[in-house]
């Protein structure tokens, strides 16, 4: 059964005593079937750890991650905050995170005091509606695994893929670009801040797929590796993630065993949520 509970488990952080900053917070990252953390959990506790940490006039609108090493499932990570700068009108943070005595995750947060301005923004693109695609347990209904469990259940988001997925074989054409539905399976509640952090950690699963699309990769690839990288995050204007919004991606560039994927959130109304930038490590299995 689909339920949001691995995304509230991943936020419920609870602060510490620092050892190296300003606060600490600790969090717990989500089971997976393989044996590093998703990415996200990281994106999302630490943005979380940061805006914790900041007046409540100001909103996060840029975070800038370095993931240093695989993160264990088992133990607890630890976030220690640093005060860069308080400013009259923005605020940066400094998050550091700990596992195991080892550095395994690094990020930058700027916060801004909101103000009116003019909005500008990409078209977004034209695509199927979300009620008329299929969810991953649909496109998932014939095969088994702990992998199939997971993508179509265990994810706490509900995405829908136009052209098709890349779970078990590329569907559709082997193109650099993607767009992706998304949307809590349940209802969240109210803060904005949590719309926010959701919408961080949603937006690690597909960003790295387009690369995997154009390169004929599957996920279940024999032997197939990827590791996130580095990843940047803006925010421009708030969003529901138990809303649907599409996450337009695009293949940016591939070499040197390393894709770049660009990713754009629009809400059902065309306007732009937030845009994403990842790298990551591709290593294809070896040939039998």
């Amino acid at each position: 059964m689909s339920s949001s509970a691995a995304f509230h488990r991943a936020i419920a952080l609870t602060e510490c005593a620092p050892q190296h900053a300003d606060r600490a917070f600790t969090a717990q990252a989500q089971p997976v079937p393989w044996p590093k953390a998703y990415g996200g959990d990281s994106v999302a506790q630490g943005a979380l750890a940061a805006i914790r940490t900041v007046d409540g006039d100001r909103m996060l609108h840029s975070v800038h991650s370095t993931f240093l090493r695989g993160v264990d499932t088992s133990e607890p990570v630890t976030y220690e905050v640093e005060t860069l700068r308080d400013g009259r009108s923005f605020s940066t943070r400094h998050v550091r995170a700990h596992q195991h005595g080892t550095l395994v995750y690094l990020a930058t947060a700027s916060f801004h005091v909101p103000e009116p301005f003019p909005e500008h923004g990409p078209v977004m693109p034209e695509v199927a509606d979300p009620e008329n695609l299929r969810s991953a347990a649909d496109a998932l209904a014939d095969l088994e695994g702990p992998d199939v469990e997971y993508w179509s259940h265990g994810r706490s988001f509900d995405m829908r893929h136009v052209p098709g997925p890349v779970y078990v074989h590329i569907e559709g054409e082997r193109i650099a670009h993607q767009a992706v539905w998304v949307r809590a399976f349940e209802r969240l509640e109210d803060d904005p801040v949590i719309h926010q952090v959701a919408i961080a950690y949603v937006c690690d699963y597909t960003i790295l797929e387009p690369v995997l699309r154009v390169l004929g990769l599957p996920w279940r690839s024999d032997g197939l590796v990827t590791a996130s990288l580095d990843h940047a995050m803006w925010f421009h204007a708030p969003a529901r993630a138990d809303d649907w919004l599409l996450y337009a991606q695009e293949s940016a560039g591939i070499s040197d065993g390393r894709g770049l994927g660009i990713g754009r959130f629009f809400d059902r109304g065309g306007r732009l949520i937030a845009t994403v930038a990842q790298e990551g490590m591709i290593r294809p299995g070896r040939p039998h």
